[in-house]
């Protein structure tokens, strides 16, 4: 199968839009806070660029009041950390423990800026992480701190041209290792060497076309991936299982998960197929998934309560008895992170604005028989949505031959 035509070589984002980025979040948080101190290795990531595994070694961003930003780092990520992050500033301390416990050592980074009001915070200091015990940042700051998670959140969920370009591109190459996935399915093979035949391939073609330059920037997943987690056969009803080497079966359910690393962003397509001719059971529970999904994707539009794509989904379980089929919410952002905000559920509070990239994946999950999900990921516009993923969705394109 030939690769998908279309897309071409993309950048990374620019220095000059994470740096707009980081100015924005200062001045959006003015008045709140004196500076930001950012310990998630995500928003760290979104402001500025750098890559990297959170160990017990903390590392933090420092954003001040003008949106120029310091990345304190553990001494052996300097060099990683000054040739990757775009940064006015890394400022390296030598080692964790150490005789200096590091956030007091952030600490003392920060004292001018501490001293003029509280500091905004994700963590109030870094979080647990591989043996990692810490300092509470509020105990070392003169006023104290405030949070600001959900004021970052909401601006990450706004995407960019730029961004959206990636996540396009990345459903381009999902699709193609999806496909390449289905068409390697057959009865007899296992599951893990179909979706590791399917995932290499892709992630080659991709590579090739993307060019030299191109590297792995998201932690969740590295090239392109077409997997099903362990969703094979009646296990295909547990949404989150683990790969368990299946082996395939005549009238298996099958749900299937697919995505690339584009630059450090992501998509999410995700669907149900069957190995042989579906029997009447399978049939039904697709098409009350089908429609499920339909229902969720019409109401979906700028101005809408994010919590009322979830209500029209509960309508129609409701409606139909399927609660004890019903397991999770509709849907949720994404975009550098494979979850972020907003969250299609009724517990959220906010509003669905364009620029917004969201996941809709309803499901149902029939013990014994499988389940039933097809994920998309869409983007909200100033008239509704845009599929930015590009996937057969119907029965008969789902039925793969046994």
């Amino acid at each position: 199968m030939n690769p998908p035509v279309g897309g071409g070589a993309l950048s990374p984002i620019t220095p000059s839009e994470l740096a707009a980025r980081a100015r924005t979040a200062a001045s959006r948080l003015a008045g709140r806070a004196a500076a930001l101190v950012l310990f998630d290795d995500q928003y760290i990531q979104y402001f500025t660029g750098f890559v990297f595994s959170p160990t017990e070694r903390p590392i933090a961003l420092i954003v001040d009041p003008d949106g120029a930003r310091t990345l304190f780092v553990p001494r052996l990520e300097r060099e990683h950390a000054e040739a990757m992050a775009s940064v006015e500033r890394v400022v390296a301390y030598p080692e964790y423990p150490g005789e200096t416990h590091p956030l007091a050592l952030l600490a003392a980074e920060l004292k001018a800026l501490a001293a003029t009001g509280p500091v905004g915070i994700d963590h109030d200091g870094y979080p647990p992480v591989m043996g990692y015990v810490g300092l509470p940042l509020s105990g070392l700051l003169p006023r104290g701190v405030v949070a600001v998670g959900r004021a970052l959140d909401e601006q990450m969920a706004l995407k960019s041209e730029h961004e959206v370009a990636l996540i396009r591109e990345s459903a381009r190459w999902g699709a193609y290792a999806h496909r390449l996935l289905q068409d390697g399915t057959k009865v007899g093979l296992r599951e893990d060497d179909v979706a590791a035949a399917a995932s290499a391939a892709a992630t080659r073609a991709m590579g090739a076309e993307l060019g030299e330059d191109y590297r792995q920037r998201n932690k969740w997943i590295r090239g392109a991936l077409a997997i099903y987690r362990g969703q094979v056969g009646a296990a295909s009803a547990l949404p989150h299982a683990l790969a368990r080497n299946a082996v395939f079966q005549r009238g298996d359910t099958l749900v299937t998960g697919a995505g690339a690393d584009v630059w450090g962003y992501l998509s999410e397509l995700e669907r149900t197929m069957f190995l042989g001719e579906p029997s009447a059971e399978q049939r039904r529970w697709f098409h009350h998934m089908l429609a499920l999904q339909d229902l969720c994707l019409a109401a979906i539009r700028p101005g809408a309560p994010a919590a009322s794509v979830d209500r029209a989904m509960r309508a129609y379980v409701d409606e139909h008895g399927l609660w004890e089929n019903w397991r999770h919410h509709v849907g949720h952002g994404l975009g550098q992170r494979i979850h972020e905000s907003p969250f299609l559920d009724v517990g959220y509070e906010g509003v669905l604005r364009p620029g917004m990239v969201l996941s809709v994946e309803p499901g149902l999950y029939v013990p014994g028989l499988g389940g039933f999900r097809h994920s998309d990921t869409v983007l909200v516009t100033d008239n509704g949505i845009e599929f930015l993923t590009n996937y057969p969705r119907d029965l008969r394109s789902l039925t793969l031959p046994a």
